[in-house]
């Protein structure tokens, strides 16, 4: 597989983190700055780019958002 089909491959999982930022009317750079992540990073998370994420980053961004990680992500529906 190429990284280009890697990219495209359906994970299954959706990022709720651009409902989650509205919500709490945060941007990335200020949850970037909070958690200290890049906001690169975050905008990969955030467009279901991610092919993986650690757990303590993962604790970051819930404590960030003051939220469970089952509401940051959950399954998605294949199209």
């Amino acid at each position: 597989m190429t990284p280009a089909e890697a990219a495209d491959e359906f994970t299954g999982i959706h990022c709720r983190l651009d409902e989650l930022l509205a919500e709490r009317e945060m941007t990335l750079t200020e949850l970037s700055a909070r958690v200290g992540v890049s906001i690169v990073n975050l905008s990969v998370l955030k467009n279901d780019r991610a092919r993986a994420i650690r757990y303590s980053t993962l604790r970051a961004v819930c404590e960030a958002l003051d939220c469970e990680v089952g509401d940051l992500l959950v399954l998605a529906p294949r199209e």
